[in-house]
């Protein structure tokens, strides 16, 4: 299923057999259509974990306290994004069988979508709750649609109208948003209608894709599409934490950290961080 790797996520070496949820890399970038560099990304999460503790404060609870484990990355082919997408598709799969939530560590945003079919296939009633500064709604990228700008669009192809909730969005051109507009639900620039969008939820089976890139500049300059106007740490901190606890989230992601933009080692702490107050929250 993948390469087993000696360094896991901090806190994420639990015996497979008696974890919940499974985290898995796609270092994969090659539909990336501004700076490449976030097939390093799951790499750098792992090693850098362990500047952590795996003690949330915010929460009270240590990730000692929940059952997760790290299966490291998967072979993914580099050249091809069907191939890779049917790669990430395989592994969610299986992971799935064994009864396992999926957790997946991008890459760039286009894995969302293999990782997003194979858990629609287990859950047809899924529905999408999206983090990002990108609409992602582009039906092809400069004829190409298997591609990063596309993958939220090809979530609808599978899922439909209504099934999609997207917040942070602050870009995109205009035939996304004319067409957002009859197909998603898009909250723009920030969290508001959170909750209520929980609320209405309720307990019906939910994909949460975190596209770090949601994040301001100022605190997360590491990744290939930086866009001005984005939200604080504490804010995605709280929204995608809030996520994890009220939603039935049966299946997340956390993409495009390139880390070799920001040689501070900033953004990678941010995305680690954020990644550990998710998982002690699903837990």
């Amino acid at each position: 299923m993948s390469n087993m790797q000696i360094n896991a996520f901090i806190g994420c070496d639990n015996d497979y057999k008696s974890a919940r949820t499974v985290l898995y890399g796609a270092p994969f970038d090659g539909t990336t259509s501004f700076r490449p560099g976030a097939r390093f990304g799951p790499d750098a999460l792992r090693r850098e974990s362990f500047g952590l503790e795996t003690y949330s404060p915010y929460i009270g609870k240590d990730l000692s306290d929940i059952c997760a484990t790290d299966i490291g990355d998967i072979d993914i082919c580099i050249g091809d994004a069907a191939t890779a997408l049917a790669q990430v598709e395989e592994t969610a799969e299986r992971l799935l069988a064994d009864g396992k939530r999926p957790f997946l560590l991008g890459g760039e945003h286009s894995v969302t979508l293999g990782a997003v079919r194979a858990v629609a296939a287990k859950y047809p009633d899924l529905h999408i709750v999206h983090f990002d500064a990108h609409a992602d709604l582009r039906d092809d990228y400069l004829g190409v649609k298997l591609s990063h700008a596309c993958v939220l669009r090809r979530c609808h192809d599978i899922l439909g109208d209504g099934r999609i909730f997207q917040f942070g969005i602050r870009s995109g051109d205009r035939s996304e948003f004319e067409w957002g507009a009859k197909h998603v639900t898009t909250h723009k620039f920030g969290f508001d209608g959170l909750e209520k969008t929980l609320s209405a939820l309720g307990d019906v089976p939910v994909y949460f894709t975190l596209d770090l890139d949601v994040l301001d500049p100022s605190v997360f300059p590491g990744t290939g599409t930086p866009e001005a106007g984005g939200v604080t740490f504490d804010e995605l901190r709280r929204a995608s934490t809030l996520v994890c606890s009220r939603a039935n989230v049966v299946g997340c992601d956390a993409v495009e950290l390139s880390p070799h933009y920001d040689i501070s080692g900033v953004s990678t702490a941010v995305a680690g961080k954020i990644v550990r107050e998710m998982l002690i929250a699903l837990g």
